[in-house]
């Protein structure tokens, strides 16, 4: 098991980035590692922290301004080389189909239910 499970967390809005934090929580899960969440408000902030390499898992959010997480993950899917999981969260369950279209691993409705998101984000994903 690694030290670390890195985390991508992108969403314009500092609330639902600290909703996916607590969801989590430091250790989500027993078969998990410990982990680190890198923050990013802004799709160039994603591109670089992807260039950069080391993320585990990209959380993203489908309701961010003004790229939305659907189009960051459609774009990672075809540009990022080795692309992490991606789990997107959407703003009600009728954009599943559109979580679909962007080629998102798995998608959560917002607001973040913590026992959903962590069996969606981190079960057989991280470890």
């Amino acid at each position: 098991m690694r030290a670390t499970a890195r985390v991508l967390v992108y969403s314009d809005d500092a609330n639902t980035r600290e909703q996916v934090r607590l969801a989590s929580g430091r250790r989500p899960a027993a078969d998990v590692p410990p982990v680190e969440f890198l923050e990013c408000a802004t799709l160039p902030a994603v591109l670089k922290a992807l260039d950069e390499g080391g993320i585990d898992v990209c959380v993203l959010d489908g309701e961010a301004v003004p790229a939305g997480g659907m189009g960051v993950c459609r774009q990672i899917k075809d540009e990022v080389f080795r692309c992490p999981p991606v789990l997107l969260l959407i703003g009600r369950p009728q954009d599943a189909w559109l979580a679909t279209w962007s080629r998102a691993d798995r998608a959560v409705t917002l607001p973040v239910d913590p026992v959903e998101f962590v069996e969606a984000g981190f079960e057989g994903v991280v470890g």
